[in-house]
């Protein structure tokens, strides 16, 4: 079953490596894996779709949120949240189903960001369940080249989260706290 993981991370090198080296050693298969910087450009969200059965979720997220770099991992896979993807579709289709496409198109949501002779191209977003009917529904108006963003997703539960202070600097340096709240004088 998929499990849907949400990591808030340092953005630093080895990082993502971490991440996807601890499922892959464990051989869990990475269904999508989406990772970006936010709006602390010292911090990334990344959001991983992996294939885990039911018992073992839990422990997934513990051993994440042992990783280096890890500063939460997070469980959406039952609780509230959103999760999209975006689709990017190129169909080629003749003339005389071209007004067809588009009113599929407006149907679901997406719309046209490019034209010519040959077809479309065409941008959708939607749970991936959606996505997967979009595809389907264009592939039967012709020839079609499909790119997927994979799974992004927002908990949407009212926990804040909780990190530590920043590490102070001049004098308040040399009495500063690690990752784990300790003093370190």
């Amino acid at each position: 079953m998929i499990q849907v993981i949400s990591l808030l991370l340092e953005n630093k090198p080895g990082a993502l490596m971490r991440v996807t080296g601890l499922l892959s050693a464990r051989g869990y298969n990475i269904e999508s894996l989406t990772v970006a910087r936010t709006l602390d450009p010292t911090l990334s969200r990344m959001t991983i779709a992996v294939d885990v059965e039911p018992p073992l979720r839990r422990q997934v997220i513990k051993q994440m949120n042992k990783l280096i770099n890890v500063l939460q991992a997070v469980d959406l896979t039952d609780g509230p949240a959103v999760t999209r993807e975006m689709v990017l579709l190129r169909v080629r289709a003749p003339m005389d189903s071209r007004t067809a496409i588009l009113k599929e198109a407006e149907i679901f949501g997406a719309r046209v960001v490019d034209s010519s002779l040959e077809g479309f191209a065409i941008e959708a977003t939607g749970d991936v369940e959606k996505m997967d009917e979009f595809i389907d529904v264009m592939r039967s108006y012709g020839e079609i080249e499909v790119t997927r963003s994979g799974q992004v997703a927002v908990s949407l539960e009212a926990k804040k989260l909780r990190l530590s202070p920043p590490v102070p600097t001049g004098v308040e340096a040399s009495k500063s706290k690690d990752r784990n709240g300790v003093l370190n004088a």
